[in-house]
């Protein structure tokens, strides 16, 4: 029979970047196996919804906000179901689900901080059957620390063998993971990876991405413009730190600069340059020196944004997590899989050292999805 330990777990988030839900699910012991993948797109009018909630200033009616949360709790059961049937399996087989939700707020810092996520818990337990585990960043927050990256945790697991080395997460914001050869274990958000970039695309070009970098090779970056965003004090500021959409988005660059009087695909390759150069900049300040960097996430697959990211962290070397046996793709759900497990197991989900918390805790809250008060 499996314990906590040996279970299987089912992994679910949508990143910054909002255009879909990653799903795998994974056995962790007695190793880490990841039984079956995928990613369901939101729609196209859903994900403009979403998108809109990060907007500076965006506000929403109470009744839409509910509905939105219920909605996108429906989209993530009905992703786990897909993932489990695709698999040859039953929801009775998983064990937990570990489900992140759509952030749609993220203030780490302040008089009140907190961190927002929609996608309602509970309709995710009814309609998969299966125990959910979810707002997994609150416990941290309320403990005194940021909240994020909670990446860290599990990259730890996973790559610690790898040591000493870094991870960098490539998704609408970028995050690394230090790991010392000494199993010190530190983390921060570096600042904008795809979100921008995506952004100033989709103004501008169609699709939802700049597929490959394909349009910003077409430019060139603007050595003024870089300078200006490079002065941000987010940037330089210590770790333990987190950030958003709400802070790196397109209002952002606009206050810094007249963008309108650029080429846009100047402008693109100038956003580009910024976030290669904002990850490389922490990679040297905080990790010096560093010879490995695993990278993962969306942004693997955005060529022109690995060489350049290659090429600035020079000497050090850049690869992919599947280097190190684990997609790229999949990192982020695998996350809340390995949450979901540490919650069951009771064991804490957080890491001081990187979130900034008073101390471990236990993350995120239990939705019964059998009836029974508690995971088989």
């Amino acid at each position: 029979m499996a314990t906590p330990d040996t279970a299987l777990y089912l992994g679910l988030i949508s990143g910054t970047s909002a255009d879909g839900i990653d799903a795998a699910l994974v056995r962790f012991s007695p190793r880490t196996e990841i039984l079956a993948a995928a990613t369901t797109p939101y729609s196209a009018t859903l994900r403009e919804q979403l998108l809109a909630l990060t907007a500076p200033g965006a506000a929403i009616p109470l009744d839409a906000l509910g509905a939105l949360d219920v909605e996108v709790g429906r989209c993530f059961a009905d992703a786990a179901l897909a993932l489990i049937a695709s698999a040859g399996l039953t929801p009775a087989d998983v064990l937990a689900i570990g489900s992140h939700g759509q952030t749609i707020r993220h203030r780490g810092t302040g008089t009140h901080p907190f961190s927002m996520q929609i996608g309602d818990p509970s309709v995710i337990a009814e309609r998969t059957g299966v125990c959910t585990v979810a707002d997994v960043r609150s416990a941290d927050v309320a403990a005194g620390g940021q909240g994020a990256p909670l990446a860290p945790g599990v990259h730890a697991a996973l790559f610690a063998d790898r040591a000493p080395c870094a991870v960098l997460n490539l998704g609408g914001i970028a995050n690394l993971t230090l790991l010392g050869a000494d199993g010190a274990v530190l983390g921060f958000d570096t600042g904008p990876a795809n979100g921008l970039l995506d952004a100033w695309h989709a103004r501008h070009r169609d699709g939802d991405c700049d597929r490959d970098g394909a349009w910003a090779a077409t430019g060139r970056a603007d050595t003024a413009l870089l300078e200006v965003l490079l002065a941000e004090s987010y940037f330089s500021a210590p770790a333990p730190k987190s950030t958003g959409r709400e802070v790196f988005n397109l209002a952002w660059v606009e206050a810094r600069a007249d963008i309108a009087a650029l080429d846009p695909a100047d402008v693109q390759a100038t956003l580009l340059a910024l976030s290669a150069r904002t990850i490389a900049d922490a990679l040297r300040r905080e990790a010096p020196p560093c010879e490995r960097v695993y990278a993962c996430g969306g942004g693997v697959h955005n060529g022109a944004l690995m060489r350049a990211i290659a090429a600035d962290i020079a000497p050090a070397t850049l690869t992919t997590t599947g280097d190190a046996g684990v997609d790229p793709d999949v990192v982020e759900a695998v996350l809340l899989a390995w949450l979901a497990r540490e919650r069951i197991a009771e064991r804490p989900g957080n890491v001081v050292t990187v979130t900034g918390a008073r101390g471990p805790r236990l993350l995120g809250a239990i939705h019964d999805g059998r009836g029974i008060g508690r995971p088989r």
